[in-house]
């Protein structure tokens, strides 16, 4: 019972979340961030997401319900950042009869795009101002990709920031 409810629950969340995307007014672009349990969440809302939909920022995740970010078949860019003091890192990474979230976006081999969460303390610092994660966070929002600072060496990331960024 628990196994269910527990996926049950993000499941529910997504098909929330994707009826609240679509009935947004307007037609600017949409940045989601999604942190801890809520990145599941986000990861299992990827496949039904409206076009509008240009990024996904995940932080602090326990994983996404997929085994990369090219399996959570969206278009939307991934992001994926982790403090290094974040115990959500001790989390195992994967899914075995239903219990568990799947690979850890910020593995190299999982594809999403590697930024900085400098300056953000433990699990629920990424959104403290003065945090290269914050700021991550808002150039991500407002599509100023240049402005990203990437985790350090990854490779999609320098890519996006350096004018390589696809539709």
């Amino acid at each position: 019972m628990y196994k269910r409810q527990l996926g049950g629950l993000a499941a529910s969340g997504a098909v929330r979340l994707n009826s609240l995307l679509a009935a947004l007014p307007g037609t600017s672009t949409v940045s989601l961030f999604c942190h801890s349990y809520g990145s599941v969440l986000c990861g299992l809302a990827a496949r039904g997401l409206p076009g509008r939909v240009s990024d996904i920022a995940v932080a602090g995740s326990p994983g996404m319900r997929a085994d990369s970010a090219a399996a959570l078949d969206t278009r939307a860019r991934v992001w994926a950042m982790r403090d290094s003091g974040d115990w959500i890192e001790d989390v195992p990474h994967l899914e075995l009869g239903g219990l568990g979230h799947g690979a850890d976006p910020v593995a190299p081999e999982f594809g999403a795009r590697l930024v900085s969460a400098s300056g953000a303390v433990g699990h629920s610092g990424y959104f403290e101002p003065g945090t290269e994660s914050l700021s991550n966070f808002a150039a991500i929002g407002v599509g100023a990709y240049s402005s990203i600072s990437c985790a350090s060496a990854d490779q999609a990331c320098q890519r996006e920031i350096s004018g390589g960024l696809r539709a």
